[in-house]
């Protein structure tokens, strides 16, 4: 079985352009745990362009340091103000050509999914899904940034999309799965 398969490491994102959350996870098959979990701060920055440059060397600077596999990123979503939404797809733009140039995979996944896939409920607050996470693994429930618990539920939702492969072809059924891998069914 392939190594690669089997061992990922995910950096999630949740874009922004004054807090932009980021976490890691280390997965092996159903495990997973968390290796950071933080923000980049860029209220101060005034300067859009300066906010961009920023996003890039700080991603650049994760990418080096912690060598992820994978970018799971929110997609951003459609709200009253298109300026923010503008916005957004610039700091998102910037963390995928950052992670692209990486030669990392790279994986967008809607606001509604990820709140689905962590809390079972795709319209979950954010702090929801945030005490969700805060049972699941041992992180502080005093995160001073929902936009962090935001960057790691993007990376676990991107974990649990992720089928396993057991054997060189993928099982699209379960009679196909037993008759690929006979060895590891119990009689």
């Amino acid at each position: 079985m392939d190594d690669n398969t089997i061992r990922r490491k995910i950096l999630g994102v949740d874009p922004g352009t004054n807090i932009m959350g980021y976490a890691l996870l280390n997965t092996e098959l159903n495990k997973s745990e968390v290796e950071v979990l933080s923000v980049l701060q860029m209220t101060k920055l005034g300067d859009p362009y300066a906010k961009m440059k920023y996003i890039y060397e700080k991603i650049n600077g994760l990418i080096e340091q912690y060598h992820p596999d994978v970018l799971a990123i929110e997609a951003p979503f459609y709200g009253k103000n298109v300026q923010s939404m503008l916005k957004l797809g610039r700091a998102q733009g910037i963390v995928i050509a950052a992670s692209l140039h990486a030669g990392m995979e790279v994986y967008e996944y809607s606001p509604r999914k990820i709140k689905q896939s962590i809390t079972g409920n795709g319209n979950a607050s954010k702090e929801q899904v945030s005490a969700m996470l805060c049972r699941m693994y041992p992180i502080s429930e005093s995160i001073e940034y929902l936009d962090a618990t935001d960057a790691l539920a993007v990376a676990v939702c991107h974990h649990l999309q992720q089928k396993v492969v057991f054997g060189k072809t993928k099982a699209t059924n379960w009679k196909s799965f037993i008759t690929q891998n006979a060895d590891r069914v119990v009689k």
